[in-house]
């Protein structure tokens, strides 16, 4: 079992999509984007069901929530292989917050994405880990579009599309 503050950290992931008002939209948009190739290979490690890459194309749609346990799993892969997390599942802070620099985040905007997956991990619990990094990816989500830091569906379905 990990602990809360590892699997808080887990939730850092989700940095992967984040800045304050349009700018950070399109921080946001540019971290999911460049979030695809690690989430291809958790896939494939992990032997997700199609239903996986479903969440994570739909997941900044405001009301679609994440149910799939399998995508809790895939959540905590990527915040491995991004080195956000330490291998205990411990929150690498100052490594989630350069993953939100690099990304065109400013320093008011990391930092502002770190606080919000504390404060989603707070009092959290769940004896499956995966379970309680979904809990923590759909209050992050939630989070963010409160904020107004969602990136535009319609932009992000487009590419979808393209890709098809």
């Amino acid at each position: 079992m990990c602990s809360l503050k590892g699997t808080l950290l887990t939730v850092a992931v989700c940095l992967v999509f984040a800045k304050m008002g349009e700018s950070s939209k399109e921080v946001l948009h540019k971290m999911s984007t460049h979030f695809k190739e690690a989430l291809d290979d958790c896939k494939k490690e992990l032997n997700s069901p199609e239903s996986v890459q479903k969440d994570f194309d739909f997941f900044w749609q405001d009301d679609y929530v994440v149910t799939n346990r399998e995508t809790g799993c895939a959540v905590m892969c990527l915040s491995h292989k991004l080195e956000i997390v330490d291998p205990d599942l411990n929150l690498q802070h100052g490594n989630a917050k350069d993953f939100a620099l690099k990304h065109g985040a400013d320093e008011a905007l990391a930092q502002e994405l770190v606080k919000i997956i504390h404060t989603c991990g707070e009092g959290a619990y769940d004896p499956d880990s995966c379970t309680m990094v979904l809990n923590w990816v759909n209050c992050f989500k939630a989070e963010i579009h409160k904020k107004g830091m969602a990136p535009p569906v319609d932009v992000i379905m487009g590419e979808l599309v393209a890709e098809v």
